[in-house]
């Protein structure tokens, strides 16, 4: 199944990309889709547990993802 990936912020630019769409098996969970972005060239920048949404709604890794899913991996924000 593929589903589509978005990178923010500093992941974005140690990954080199702000959008993503991966193949996964399915039955894949969000934290598959942390785990295929670490392999990636810079994707060790990406925290043991990030922030994460699925279609603009926080999911954790074990929430399951479907065929044309997004997946969000969004860094920490400040500010005041």
């Amino acid at each position: 199944m593929t589903v589509r990936v978005l990178l923010f912020a500093s992941y974005a630019d140690a990954v080199g990309q702000s959008e993503l769409t991966l193949e996964l098996a399915d039955g894949a969970v969000v934290g598959d889709v942390v785990e295929r972005v670490r392999e990636m060239a810079g994707g060790r920048a990406l925290p043991p547990s990030p922030l994460l949404a699925l279609n603009a709604a926080y999911a954790s890794s074990s929430t399951v993802v479907q065929r044309g899913d997004e997946v969000a991996i969004i860094p920490p924000v400040a500010g005041g």
